[in-house]
């Protein structure tokens, strides 16, 4: 119940607007008083209505804004406690915050110094209402507790502060180590676990109360809030129902309302403009319309009906419900019911071998036979049937199934190729990773993991020099040019310049005489491979270089004019994954600042300043007197394992690991422009024959693929590809089967290697 000086307040205003008139009459007698008199009559009044309080010495006056003394107490008690009951209850509590004087005493002594002189109840009354009105108010502004503002915490996510004080100190966050071990002990062992939820503000842990638990389970059961809330309430009638015979207000009429209106007038104006100009047509009448339905006729009316049904001749009907027979009968004949033996039998059968979806059954009476339990399902199938089926008639193609197969030359005609097996080359003990023959097809290189390299003579199959390296011969490659005889060898962190000395005396006489004639420059820069000159027994087995590198190296390849040499180091996140070698001048550079994923194999263009990097999904190519990439190619594959470019330069093939052999055309686009999929498992090895049009691909199921690819100079004429010839003869060991493969560089034949330690010669 709200209190007399809460009503008093309410009272107030009114009394304000609407004086009595016994007031009126007052101020009416003031107005026609002498302004001496007047102004004394006032401060006669002022006297009256100010109360004298005294607190500590000082008199405090209180002015009320009415003429009543009512009105002068119900604003002090809205400003303080509802009645002297509450405020005796918290003295008792002792709840000191309704006695905190705003000037910085205490009004809870004050008012025992104005007991002990005297001081009246009202007077009492006034002091402990003169509270603080802010004691008690909360925002959320002052709750929280960081001055970042209203904005995501995400921000300060990589950070080890939540936001700043009014200081501009950082807020730092509180110092979490808990891990999930932690975080289970605590879960175990803490019963308030289940309602700690995090501070996104602060960065703290919040226990949550009851009170809150509670609010959070009724908001989740859709329930309101508040308790205490009752939503089935009493509606309150703002309006009453009685009739009222005045209005509210007695506001004359506008003017407005007795003379036309503007706005309208211009509309008015805008739908007879429109009318005029024909733009709004005015509604047709119904003998307009069916004059209009007459000048239309049927075009087909008077021809013959047979040619009508002739349009029609494709369309197929549905087809009808058969007719229910004697067993669907709720009485049928008794040689349509079913023995015991018959059910048995047909409840074996599988639903679709049943000659009825029912079993015949016999009622006494209409009114005794059940709902057909079947209904719904038939129903369905029935619209499935009209839906699924075929409504038109289509006339079936013929076409002849040769006709459908691609004009392919036969492989006769595609000679000649690699057929056979002619020489096993064996003296290796491990399994052979990589073999390069030399540019006059006289000697073969094989690398191999048992720490050796071996020289083959190519017709006889004789090894003619075997070299130690002291290692896992990861990629061999010989010089392309035929002025030189040197040989790279990737063994772990080095990579070996060998020079063989087989064939010409003259041309490795001239091979000494290169690598001898360098002179070190006079300023050595910092280095990213050592180069080291062989000596003693090294240099007696044809070692002549050693470039040590950061890395292992996986493979070596060389530039077509032979003095550039390329080595790879794939290792994820690095920067050195590939480098470059220049022999003459014995220095290595870094042509990239960044690898763009795990590098996989290089290759030079033979006859272009181009350089591709095979990474696991894709093929980069890199123009390098620009120094920029000029093609990205997709190879649709999971990882690559092997690349080979095209003798004219404008082909590539790439093998991978999932089988794949992706034939590029880079005039055509940077997708695959076939794609193989012979093998049946990984694929390790591709190569391109360098004069006949062939290509082969080596795979761990033990075979070799040759194919026929022929290259035409016209560009409007996709490249001819055709599958002449599966090779076999290495045996998987180990689940992997030939590793590398290489084509002679005059003859039609193929040289392959595998993890049987032999290298098989195909012509």
């Amino acid at each position: 119940m709200p209190t007399t000086s809460d009503q008093d307040a309410k009272v107030e205003p009114r009394a304000a607007m609407s004086k009595t008139p016994e007031k009126r009459s007052k101020t009416s007698e003031k107005r026609s008083k002498t302004p001496e008199k007047r102004r004394a009559e006032e401060e006669e009044d002022e006297e009256e209505e100010l109360l004298p309080v005294d607190v500590e010495g000082s008199s405090l006056a209180l002015e009320g804004s009415s003429d009543s003394e009512e009105s002068l107490f119900s604003g002090l008690e809205e400003s303080g406690s509802d009645s002297e009951e509450d405020d005796e209850d918290e003295e008792e509590e002792g709840v000191p915050g309704s006695a905190v004087d705003p000037d910085g005493g205490n009004s809870q002594e004050t008012v025992e110094e104005g007991e002990e002189r005297g001081m009246t109840e009202k007077e009492r009354a006034l002091l402990k209402d003169k509270t603080d009105e802010y004691d008690h108010d909360s925002s959320d502004e002052e709750d929280i507790r960081n001055t970042v503002g209203n904005i995501p915490m995400e921000w300060y996510k990589d950070f080890p502060h939540i936001g700043y004080d009014l200081d501009g100190k950082k807020i730092l966050k509180p110092i979490r180590n808990k891990d999930e071990l932690d975080d289970f002990l605590d879960k175990m062992e803490n019963p308030d676990y289940w309602r700690t939820v995090p501070d996104k503000q602060t960065g703290s842990e919040i226990v949550l109360t009851d009170d809150q638990v509670d609010l959070v389970h009724r908001l989740q059961r859709g329930q309101f809030g508040d308790v205490n809330f009752n939503q089935y309430q009493p509606t309150v009638e703002f309006f009453s129902g009685e009739v009222m015979i005045h209005p509210v207000t007695n506001r004359p009429e506008d003017k407005r309302s007795f003379i036309p209106s503007l706005i309208e007038k211009a509309k008015v104006s805008k739908l007879v403009h429109a009318i005029k100009m024909g733009w709004i047509r005015p509604r047709r009448s119904k003998e307009e319309r069916a004059e209009e339905a007459g000048r239309y006729y049927d075009l087909w009316a008077s021809e013959d009906p047979n040619a009508i049904l002739g349009r029609h001749k494709m369309h197929v009907p549905a087809p009808k419900l058969r007719l229910p027979g004697h067993e669907e009968s709720y009485n049928p004949p008794p040689e349509y019911l079913l023995s015991e033996e018959e059910r048995l039998a047909w409840e074996q059968l599988d639903p679709e071998d049943r000659k009825t979806t029912y079993l015949p059954r016999k009622f006494s009476c209409l009114r005794a036979v059940p709902s057909y339990s079947r209904f719904i399902h038939e129903r369905f199938e029935r619209c499935l049937d009209l839906y699924l089926c075929p409504r038109q008639r289509k006339m079936r193609v013929n076409v002849n199934p040769e006709d459908l197969i691609p004009k392919l030359p036969k492989p006769k005609d595609l000679q000649p190729f690699p057929t056979t097996q002619s020489l096993v080359y064996r003296g290796h003990t491990g399994l052979i990773r990589s073999i390069s023959v030399s540019p006059t097809g006289q000697w073969l290189l094989s690398g191999s993991d048992d720490g050796t390299v071996r020289f083959w003579e190519v017709v006889s199959s004789r090894c003619l020099k075997t070299v130690q390296v002291g290692g896992a011969v990861r990629s061999v490659a010989w010089n392309p040019n035929p002025a030189v005889c040197l040989v790279a060898v990737a063994v772990g962190c080095d990579v070996l310049l060998l020079c063989p000395s087989l064939g010409d005396r003259l041309l490795i006489g001239s091979t000494e005489q290169l690598l001898s004639s360098y002179q070190p420059p006079e300023e050595k820069g910092e280095e990213l491979v050592v180069w080291t000159t062989a000596e003693g027994e090294e240099h007696s087995q044809g070692v002549r270089l050693r470039l040590t590198h950061p890395k292992a190296v996986q493979q070596v390849v060389w530039h077509s004019k032979g003095d550039y040499l390329s080595s790879v180091m794939p290792q994820p996140s690095s920067h050195l994954q590939v480098l470059v070698h220049q022999v003459s001048r014995r220095r290595s550079q870094n042509p990239f600042r960044r690898s763009k994923g795990l590098v996989q194999c290089v290759s030079f263009h033979p006859l272009r300043p181009y350089f591709f990097v095979a990474t696991q999904r894709s093929v980069r190519v890199y123009n390098l007197i620009k120094q920029e990439m000029t093609k990205k190619l997709q190879a649709n594959s999971k990882w690559i394992s092997s690349m080979a470019v095209h003798p004219a330069g404008d082909n590539v093939i790439c093998g991978s690991y999932d089988c794949r052999l992706a034939w590029f055309d880079l005039d055509l686009s940077t997708k695959p422009y076939k794609m193989l999929r012979h093998h049946k498992k990984a694929v390790r090895g591709v190569a391109y024959h360098p004069s006949y049009p062939l290509f082969a691909s080596a795979s761990d199921d033990g075979s070799v693929i040759v194919c026929h690819g022929t290259v035409y100079n016209d560009l409007l004429q996709n490249p001819l590809i055709v599958p002449v010839k599966v090779l076999r003869g290495h045996t998987v060991t180990n689940d992997l089967g030939v590793l590398d493969v290489t084509f002679h560089p005059s003859q039609p034949w193929l040289f392959s290697c595998g993890a049987d330690a032999t290298i098989r010669l195909f012509t």
